[in-house]
């Protein structure tokens, strides 16, 4: 008997899903969410960092929320060590995505280290939603392969371009990070506690930006996710001893 958390036999791929499918899905993903590399690109250059700096985060982080977060810690003053560890914790996430992923994609111990660089969002996205380990790794390879090159290239097409422009504030560029990633965060926001995390994550931050230092609101936010959490539990808890309580 199959496993419940193992793909598909792969005699079953064919009737489930054709390769051709799984590219397409996968080149769709990894072209529209690589060609917002330019907007980081721009964002970066505009907070202070040389291009050379702007393409080694691209190049070394490959992780577009984490980048987002340092860029515009430091554009606003923040101290180097905040802005990273805000930029660290956004990035944890990916530890979690892997954990999964090493099930279902069963690579070699030699390629593992590599794989691992591209283990972001959109690979996790598309490799999860396929049947069969073939397809599993089809497309985590060509969305990550896709995404890699366009999110890299386009990182230096906005730096250069960042640098031919000089003022970005002055064109409103510096909006274009946040604005990307509330548009990659916002579909993924489905069920009721996911949004009321959001929410409580977004009063805790813009809240405390006239009183903390650059940096320091994005790590408090991240108390909104367990204390959700909390309240939800306390909240079903009640709830159950109620139920229970009526049934006497």
């Amino acid at each position: 008997m199959r496993p419940p958390d193992s793909p598909r036999p792969e005699h079953a791929d064919e009737a489930l899903k054709s390769d051709g499918a799984v590219v397409r899905d996968a080149l769709g993903v990894g072209v529209a969410v690589g060609l917002s590399g330019f907007a980081f690109g721009v964002t970066s250059a505009g907070s202070g960092l040389t291009v050379l700096q702007t393409c080694a985060l691209s190049l070394l982080v490959f992780t577009g929320a984490s980048q987002f977060a340092l860029v515009g810690a430091l554009a606003a003053g923040g101290n180097p060590f905040t802005a990273a560890a805000g930029a660290f914790f956004l990035g944890v996430r990916n530890a979690f995505y892997g954990l999964r992923l090493s099930q279902l994609l069963a690579l070699p111990r030699a390629v593992r280290p590599f794989a691992a660089h591209w283990v972001i969002d959109e690979t996790a996205a598309v490799a999860l939603a396929q049947p069969t380990r073939r397809s599993v790794r089809m497309g985590f390879t060509v969305t990550g392969l896709t995404l890699y090159v366009l999110w890299n290239l386009t990182t230096l097409l906005g730096a250069l371009g960042a640098e031919a422009i000089g003022d970005t504030d002055a064109w409103g560029i510096d909006a274009a990070g946040p604005a990307v990633f509330l548009a990659l965060l916002a579909p993924m926001l489905r069920s009721t506690t996911e949004r009321a995390v959001a929410a409580v994550a977004v009063v805790l931050g813009l809240g405390l930006l006239p009183v903390l230092p650059a940096g320091v609101p994005v790590l408090v936010a991240a108390l909104a996710a367990p204390t959700v959490l909390y309240i939800e539990g306390r909240r079903r808890t009640s709830a159950s001893d109620a139920a229970q309580g009526g049934d006497r």
